[in-house]
């Protein structure tokens, strides 16, 4: 996508330094800064201090970080150890995992010189698949606003979303936002309600994208998606995932199940968008086995935002001091909530038939 008329993916590998070059997501929307990663290390604190973060995106840095440990040394014992480090950094997101056994299946069997070679080009075809699924996701969600615009004659058509589910949380287009931007650039009257995605505020990431692609959009506290949709302001709910089950239940930001209740009560369509390498298939009740990452109290008790005088990048307390919190950073939605998948191979049903159905597409597209 671009930023300021320039495209950009949010990873990429600078030949130069041999580093794989981020955003620092810490900092937007307020500071567009560019980080270099040079070792598993590295890799390892962008992932756990969310420099990046979004579930495609953790997967494709993970695997660059594949790269730097092996280029270091590239011994069966570190690769081990790398891989378990890695995994560590973020316990729900699926893509974490899935992307560190695809670079340690590309390399195996290789020869020691051969493994950081191996993994490096596992790293770019990575990236550059994810680039293609987020397109045809849009594609597939395209579709979906398109019907609800030609009911709605031509008229704008409201999409909900919550957290960040764009280009900057995958290589590029997103997931949740790829049919957004897709419709926008089609010509369709769209507008976004954006929540703002308590407690690290991520719905000012989903802003910042829109706002560079000129694409309508309102910025809006977490509970008030319900009021809208009670008043028919919201014509269907699109959001990411960062793990989804085998029958269809979604782990996904904190919050996202509460929209998904409000939806099923207001008749309103729910769906989720997310690449096949977000499914989980070895686990099926996302309820009991998905595990709930909790991250520092500090998230939760302080705000960043810039300071109203000198116009620095500050971090403000609005509890009490040693208030205790408690920080979730992430919910289940169980599958009867959600509407349909929108995948890279179409639209499914959220339930053990439509999973079965896309294990099915995913084999194929294989062969």
């Amino acid at each position: 996508m671009h930023i300021h008329g320039t495209h950009y993916r949010s990873i990429w590998h600078e030949e130069s330094s041999d580093s794989a070059a981020i955003f620092d997501q810490t900092l937007l929307p307020h500071e567009l800064r560019i980080l270099e990663l040079n070792s598993l290390g590295d890799v390892c604190h962008a992932i756990s201090s969310m420099q990046v973060r979004g579930a495609p995106l953790i997967g494709a840095c993970a695997a660059y970080g594949m790269y730097f440990a092996l280029r270091a040394d590239s011994s069966a014992e570190h690769e081990k150890l790398a891989a378990e480090q890695l995994i560590a950094t973020r316990p729900t997101a699926i893509n974490l995992r899935w992307a560190v056994d695809r670079v340690r299946r590309a390399i195996n069997n290789s020869n020691a010189h051969e493994k950081a070679r191996l993994a490096l080009l596992e790293a770019h075809a990575i990236c550059n698949e994810d680039a293609d699924i987020c397109s045809r996701i849009g594609d597939y969600g395209l579709d979906l606003i398109k019907a609800i615009s030609a009911r709605k004659q031509g008229n704008t058509v409201n999409i909900l979303t919550h957290c960040n589910a764009g280009w900057i949380a995958t290589v590029d287009w997103g997931t949740a936002l790829a049919p957004i931007y897709k419709a926008h650039l089609a010509g369709i009257a769209v507008h976004v309600w954006i929540d703002e995605t308590r407690p690290r505020i991520q719905g000012a990431l989903t802003a910042w994208e829109l706002q560079q692609a000129g694409v309508p959009h309102t910025f809006i506290a977490d509970n008030t998606g319900g009021h809208l949709m009670q008043h028919a302001l919201v014509d269907i709910c699109i959001v990411g995932t960062d793990r989804t089950t085998m029958q269809g239940d979604v782990c996904n930001k904190i919050g996202t199940y509460l929209k998904a209740l409000a939806a099923r009560d207001n008749r309103i369509p729910f769906y989720v968008a997310l690449p096949t390498s977000t499914i989980d298939w070895t686990v099926r009740d996302g309820l009991k086995e998905i595990p709930i990452e909790e991250r520092d109290s500090f998230e939760l008790t302080h705000v960043q935002g810039i300071h109203a005088i000198d116009k620095s990048l500050c971090h403000v307390r609005i509890t009490p001091e040693h208030t205790r919190a408690a920080n979730y950073a992430f919910d289940v939605t169980p599958a009867r909530l959600v509407t349909g998948l929108i995948t890279e191979f179409g639209v499914y049903d959220a339930s053990l038939e439509g999973l079965q159905a896309i294990k099915q597409a995913t084999a194929q597209s294989y062969n």
